[in-house]
């Protein structure tokens, strides 16, 4: 039982420092320059969706480690690594460095190792996979955004 909660708290403390990220660079006054569709979501939705996404990825990382180990444990946990690096470079590449366009490449990579986090998951845990999807969800979402923002402010 400790080290279930041990684990929990680990995969906790991992996508918190994913979040660190998204804490340390937000939007600001470039980033509300810049034109953006109707469809934008306010402000506040991202923070109340993020905390709620965070929680449910730890969750889904702490049921795969609690599984068997085995390769295929390995290697779905080493993607979702993969996935927690892109998801934390792209609020430094967009508000950090206000690089839409590479925030844009960040974030196709971005959905695409959740993609395989989320098949790799299924095999493992079908609970896992499933609270992986309302992350790829947002994420698809993100993605259309960035597009989006990148194509109305080209100069």
């Amino acid at each position: 039982m400790l080290g279930s909660l041990l684990v929990l708290l680990v995969s906790l403390l991992l996508v918190g420092a994913a979040a660190a990220t998204g804490a340390r660079f937000r939007p600001d006054g470039w980033y509300r320059a810049l034109r953006k569709p109707r469809w934008t979501p306010p402000d506040l939705a991202f923070p109340i969706a993020w905390g709620i996404l965070y929680l449910l990825m730890a969750i889904a990382a702490w049921r795969v480690y609690m599984a068997e180990d085995s390769a295929l444990r390995s290697a779905s946990l080493a993607v979702y690594g993969a996935q927690l690096l892109a998801n934390a470079a792209w609020s430094w590449l967009f508000f950090g460095r206000k690089q839409i366009g590479a925030a844009l490449a960040d974030i196709v990579l971005l959905i695409g190792l959740i993609t395989v986090t989320i098949g790799l998951f299924a095999q493992v845990s079908t609970l896992a996979a499933w609270l992986m999807v309302p992350y790829w969800l947002w994420v698809a979402l993100a993605l259309a955004l960035n597009a989006t923002i990148l194509r109305l402010n080209r100069a």
